[in-house]
């Protein structure tokens, strides 16, 4: 037997190793998440206007940017400050989708590695960041729905859907073989 063949998978060799085993730069994480989270950030603002405001007349469509002002700093406050409450709702938006983007970009290749397809992962991140967010906003502010109430959670749950598929394609795209370097 040719001593030059290994058949021991110890010293394989890792110009075959799988585009799965290698992990993605910092700058390409950050990258594909700020990507998969502004994508989440505004497709989950698309799902709002069509159901909570088209389908169950919850708010009016210029209430969804200002939403995030009143459910974080209360209603009293958020009547108060004016337009500025359309500002800052924007930037809270925005800047926790990028942050759950980042994240998610951040184990994706955790579960990439393992074989799990995106969207079923992002499901199950989906409920995670519906009920972290949620308690969060429960100890900042007295504003909130019942969270409790079955239908605050189902609605909760699908528009959270809506934001974490999209931001978890866009990741899984970004971060795919050829593209994470």
């Amino acid at each position: 037997m040719d001593s030059n063949i290994r058949t021991s998978g110890n010293d394989f060799d890792k110009r075959f190793a799988s585009s799965a085993d290698i992990s993605p730069r910092l700058d390409a994480i950050v990258r594909a998440g700020v990507a998969g989270g502004l994508t989440g950030a505004i497709i989950i603002w698309i799902y709002e206007a069509l159901i909570w405001v088209g389908a169950q007349h919850l708010m009016s469509l210029a209430g969804i940017p200002r939403n995030a002002t009143g459910l974080v700093f209360g209603k009293a406050f958020q009547e108060s400050i004016g337009v500025w409450a359309y500002v800052i709702g924007t930037g809270i938006h925005f800047v926790f989708a990028i942050g759950w983007g980042i994240l998610f970009a951040m184990i994706w290749p955790y579960f990439r590695r393992r074989g799990y397809e995106a969207t079923f992962v992002a499901l199950f991140y989906a409920i995670l960041a519906w009920i972290v967010m949620h308690v969060a906003i429960a100890i900042a502010s007295d504003n909130h729905p019942n969270y409790l109430d079955p239908v605050v959670i189902i609605g909760g749950f699908m528009s959270h859907f809506c934001f974490t598929v999209p931001l978890a394609l866009t990741v899984k795209r970004m971060l795919a073989k050829g593209t994470a370097s």
